[in-house]
């Protein structure tokens, strides 16, 4: 009886889709030979816990978890949906519109609006799309995942670090160094082709059936799932993927690849997974590549997903780059280089000459950039990287700050005023070099040396490092 329940559980989720559903015989095996009765065992626990989840849009809809989202939300500062209506405007809408749509969502009645999908440039070329749900729907799928998020969070695999609460890139990295210093040099570095853009509808929803007991909740989502993208002026339906930037969407990446986790763990492999990227550690190119073939035959049957055999490879850990960061045969990590090339190309963008702003706009604006970039990569093995980053940071706001000074009487004047004897500011000033040449004299470094920069609260890799690793 139970199982009939639910089988019709199940269909009723898929109310859209003509789906049909074959009950087992309790009497049949399954290719290990084990009793079906066993899995009806299962089912019936899960069964119990769904039993615990029916009551879950209340909770969604709760004063204090929609207050929670709204502010999450607008904390993110994110741009408007296709309505227009910017974040902070939601408060007032809520308080003349609030009793209406909390009603609509309570008895399954509200439809999602449109998502606005807009394009970005990936950093290895290509272009990601990313979609923008209106601030209404944003709040709504942000008051969902705070709901679900400690349902599943008890489930999901300890080697799975991304879009999680209290987990970040620093422990995944932190875990794979380990694997490396334990004699796992090979890795099986795996990359998902669209990941965002090929979730399956079906098995997701099956999956979100299995642990959560609202239906109301769960037929939310799945119109979450197959709202319109506006994109060009034009609008098409959605038929798979979840749209990447939404709330939801870290969330329901974790639960469609918990299953990978599961069959990773299963098979004793060594992992780190950080949303669709994730690495498998081994100890021979040999045992890699069959490592390979069977997870990218596991994924492709099993998940319904594709794997990128252009970004996958099977090769010694320092010739890839995990999040950012190499690890090198010694289980030590540092900066890959190609990070280390797109961080300077973005201080190129803020330190431009020809951008007509003041020097200290400048020095806030790169401030944060440093900061962040330092909070990130603080851990890796690059005092000497640190340093020369500084030098040339320096230099590069010397440049922009002589060039300020536009004609050579007033680079005179600038020199003079920071203690440049005046022979020696002429001679610079009325030297044919360009600015980069000059921005190296050794004039141009007395004026503007290291102390200056302290006063101007620039902020110092170098100095930070040394005061974290000494």
């Amino acid at each position: 009886m139970e199982h009939q329940q639910d089988i019709a559980y199940q269909m009723d989720l898929f109310i859209e889709q003509n789906r049909n559903a074959v009950r087992p015989s309790d009497n049949c095996e399954d290719v290990n030979g084990a009793k079906a009765g066993q899995a009806g065992q299962i089912d019936k626990e899960r069964q119990q816990g769904r039993a615990l989840t029916k009551e879950l849009m209340t909770i969604v809809c709760s004063s204090d978890n929609l207050k929670q989202a709204y502010k999450r939300v607008k904390r993110n500062k994110g741009v408007a949906g296709i309505d227009q209506m910017p974040t902070g405007m939601f408060a007032e809408w809520f308080i003349n519109e609030g009793k209406s749509l909390i009603n609509d969502l309570l008895q399954g009645n509200y439809q999602p609006q449109e998502t606005k999908q807009v394009e970005i440039p990936k950093p290895k070329g290509g272009m990601r799309k990313l979609g923008i749900p209106t601030v209404r729907d944003r709040i709504i799928q942000q008051a969902i995942a705070q709901v679900l998020s400690p349902i599943y969070e008890q489930e999901f695999s300890g080697r799975s670090y991304g879009y999680r609460p209290r987990r970040n890139a620093q422990q995944a990295l932190r875990q794979a160094s380990e694997y490396v210093t334990g004699g796992r040099k090979v890795v099986v570095d795996m990359d998902m082709k669209s990941f965002f853009d090929e979730v399956n509808h079906d098995r997701l929803m099956y999956k979100l059936s299995t642990r959560i007991g609202d239906k109301i909740l769960l037929r939310l989502m799945r119109k979450y799932l197959q709202s319109g993208i506006l994109s060009g002026g034009l609008m098409s339906q959605r038929t798979k993927g979840t749209p990447q930037g939404s709330p939801l969407s870290p969330l329901l990446s974790n639960i469609v690849l918990d299953d990978l986790d599961k069959e990773l763990e299963k098979r004793g492999h060594c992992f780190v997974r950080y949303a669709d990227d994730f690495s498998i550690y081994v100890r021979s190119q040999t045992a890699g590549e069959r490592v390979k073939e069977s997870i990218s035959a596991f994924i492709t049957n099993k998940l319904k997903l594709k794997v990128n055999e252009e970004k996958s490879a099977v090769c010694e850990v320092d010739k890839t780059v995990l999040l950012g960061h190499t690890i090198l045969k010694s289980g030590k990590l540092v900066i890959a280089k190609e990070n280390v090339e797109r961080f300077k190309n973005s201080i190129r963008t803020i330190t431009k000459r020809k951008r007509g702003v003041s020097f200290e706009q400048v020095i806030s604006e790169l401030n944060p950039k440093l900061r962040g970039w330092f909070e990130y990569y603080k851990h890796t093995r690059s005092k000497r990287l640190f340093q020369d980053l500084d030098a040339w940071i320096r230099r590069k706001l010397r440049c922009f700050r002589i060039k300020q000074t536009k004609r050579t009487i007033g680079l005179v004047r600038f020199l003079k005023n920071r203690g440049v004897p005046g022979y020696q500011s002429w001679i610079i000033a009325l030297s044919g070099v360009g600015w980069w040449r000059k921005s190296g004299a050794p004039q141009i470094h007395q004026a503007m040396n290291n102390s200056w920069f302290r006063e101007q609260e620039l902020f110092n890799l170098s100095l930070n490092y040394k005061k974290l690793h000494y």
